[in-house]
């Protein structure tokens, strides 16, 4: 036995619903009920509609409880931040102070290094690709800092901006 449709709205009204909506997923909608009020078979109204049976069934449901306004999607929400709002401050401060050679044995942070602290001082294991997007979306960019030899000559770079390399 198939499932009653409400009939508060006529087929030309649902059809003119249909082409006045933006939204072409639920003018979609629109039209398959109305084809299926108009006499069309269940089958036959999905498939024009470019969905399956059971989907149109879901949609008579919707329509049936909450009208027109039923056939919209619903927002599907946002997972919650891996990282607190104090955690996030906290690993900003660490990115700005810099890693520490002798304590740490890095001369610069990388994602996966960074990983690695998140889960040392916080307990949460992150991938870096998710890390990535955290920092990406509180301000930072990918930047690496130039190595730099510990006994580099401050002098001897200075005069060869000044002068070039010496001729033969």
């Amino acid at each position: 036995m198939a499932l009653e449709i409400r009939t508060d709205r006529s087929v030309a009204e649902l059809r003119r619903l249909a082409r006045r909506e933006t939204n072409g997923r639920v003018a979609s909608r629109l039209h398959a009920l109305a084809n299926a009020l108009s006499g069309m078979s269940r089958a036959q109204a999905a498939e024009a509609a470019g969905m399956d049976r059971q989907t149109l069934r879901d949609r008579v449901v919707r329509y049936n409880a909450e009208g027109p306004a039923g056939l919209r999607d619903r927002p599907k929400g946002h997972p919650k931040p891996r990282l607190s709002e104090g955690e996030q401050a906290s690993l900003a401060a660490a990115i700005f102070r810099g890693p520490d050679p002798d304590q740490d044995g890095l001369s610069s942070w990388t994602l996966p290094t960074l990983c690695e602290l998140i889960e040392a001082r916080f307990g949460k294991r992150l991938h870096p690709a998710s890390l990535s997007r955290i920092l990406r979306a509180n301000g930072f960019s990918r930047q690496k800092a130039r190595p730099s030899h510990p006994r580099r000559d401050e002098k001897a770079q200075e005069r060869f901006k000044k002068g070039g390399s010496p001729k033969p």
